[in-house]
């Protein structure tokens, strides 16, 4: 049985052709054409509304897009009986509702439903997998604990625990350092970037941190409400100007020598379709 941070099936390729988004009559994303390979990290940048949890969805094979394809390992992800495709992929929703009282180590360990035999019973590996991905994000003094008194930083783990415990090849998370206190956004990020260095993962996740996904993130995809779609290596989208014009806000860039931080120079800019008045 493969440790924690070893998928089952390893190497996933995504591959993104000509993908389409709309918003009832508005074009999210219109032409898109992008591969995701083991080994990389790539961070969705851009304002609300862009539709980054839209792409994520479809990505995760959840939506249909409104064109083109998506492929994971040359199949499209619908098209996928649901217990395959729990094998290689994994996704963590914007937000997760909790329904009914349970504890913070049983909800990790419905992370392991897939690899779970017919009758549902786990096992020696299972227990072993749930209680490393505990440690891992910092849950050990919560295992006891009912996952309806956690706090949103606290909930936030416990569910980024559950989707490690998945083992899937590929991971889809959603603002996965959101309610996170600056010490757990570090030692997330961190964990994933590790699991990308491993060359076993790739990894998809949507941060509004500018700073954070140019630190971690090996590659990245630039949305702006003008239509702009960039994509490439990190360093070269994230930079100054192409943030500037995305977030419609003036983005400069600063050092101390050792590190650089892009933080924002002035007021925000009016949306295109805003009318200026007195």
């Amino acid at each position: 049985m493969p440790t924690w941070n070893e998928p089952v099936c390893a190497c996933p390729s995504l591959v993104l052709q000509s993908l389409q988004l709309r918003a009832g009559a508005r074009a999210l994303l219109d032409g898109l054409s992008l591969s995701m390979q083991a080994g990389e990290l790539w961070c969705v940048v851009g304002p609300n509304g862009v539709g980054k949890s839209t792409l994520m969805s479809v990505l995760a094979g959840l939506r249909k897009p409104d064109g083109g394809v998506v492929l994971l390992d040359g199949r499209a992800p619908l098209e996928t009986p649901p217990a395959a495709l729990a094998l290689r992929r994994a996704y963590l929703p914007q937000a997760v509702h909790d329904t009914f009282s349970m504890s913070v180590r049983d909800a990790v360990a419905v992370g392991r439903h897939p690899h779970l035999s017919g009758w549902g019973w786990a096992g020696r590996e299972d227990d072993a997998v749930v209680a490393a991905v505990m440690r891992e994000m910092d849950l050990d003094a919560l295992a006891g604990r009912d996952v309806l008194t956690l706090s949103g930083g606290e909930r936030q783990r416990v569910s980024l625990a559950a989707t490690l415990a998945q083992q899937a090849p590929l991971l889809m998370l959603d603002e996965p350092a959101a309610h996170l206190d600056l010490r757990h956004q570090i030692m997330v990020l961190e964990t994933l970037a590790r699991l990308t260095r491993a060359g076993r993962h790739a990894i998809v996740v949507i941060l509004h941190d500018l700073n954070l996904a140019r630190r971690y993130a090996t590659h990245a995809l630039l949305l702006a409400e003008d239509g702009l779609c960039l994509h490439g290596p990190a360093a070269q989208v994230l930079t100054p100007a192409h943030c500037s014009h995305a977030l419609r806000t003036p983005i400069v860039s600063v050092s101390d020598g050792r590190h650089t931080a892009l933080i924002a120079d002035g007021a925000p800019s009016p949306a295109p379709d805003e009318t200026q008045h007195d």
